[in-house]
């Protein structure tokens, strides 16, 4: 039995220790020639020239020029500071958005006639016309809907517009396309006797 452990010991390798100068510090570090320089800081670096010739000569030192790089700055509208676009920007600080503020007419151009939203055209046609359909009386006046008589949505002029309850509403969009379907297909399969 001593003898097969011995053996199993002859029979193992010899671990060499290779000692590697690079990570001891006695090697000094490998650096490049500069053969460009970053985009946003002027830096001599060295890149790959394949690297260069596929970003088209936009090398940068670090990933923080790049961001800088990549950065959209667009002019203050008051002050003329460059600020960072998106976000509807347009001005540097709340002083000057109270600059720019004041040179701005809100309410020129406006047509007087058109209601400004569904809302005030329903009050209105509540006043005016009362408080019931238009079209079979219902006089529940808080799920009155508006219509416009000619489909436009653009066109909110009172005469265009009618009250009607959901049922009545549903009538006049749904149910006349359905009608005018079936009735197409009933005129066409009549045959003449």
């Amino acid at each position: 039995m001593l003898l097969a452990k011995s053996a199993a010991k002859k029979k193992r390798p010899k671990i060499k220790f290779i000692f590697v100068l690079w990570y001891t510090g006695l090697v000094s570090e490998y650096k490049r020639n500069p053969n460009t320089k970053c985009l946003v800081c002027d830096k001599p670096i060295y890149r790959r020239p394949a690297e260069i010739q596929k970003n088209e000569g936009r090398v940068f030192c670090s990933a923080s020029c790049y961001g800088i790089n990549l950065r959209k700055e667009i002019p203050c509208g008051v002050c003329g500071k460059m600020i960072l676009s998106g976000l509807n920007k347009k001005t540097c600080s709340r002083s000057c958005a109270n600059k720019h503020r004041t040179n701005i007419k809100y309410k020129i151009g406006r047509p007087k006639s058109n209601t400004k939203s569904q809302r005030t055209s329903k009050s209105l046609l509540l006043k005016n016309r009362g408080k019931k359909c238009e079209n079979c009386g219902y006089n529940k006046y808080q799920i009155l809907q508006i219509h416009h008589k000619n489909k436009n949505r653009e066109n909110n002029g009172l005469e265009n517009l009618e009250l009607l309850c959901p049922n009545c509403h549903a009538e006049k969009h749904y149910l006349e396309k359905v009608g005018l379907i079936l009735n197409n297909r009933l005129e066409g399969s009549h045959s003449p006797v």
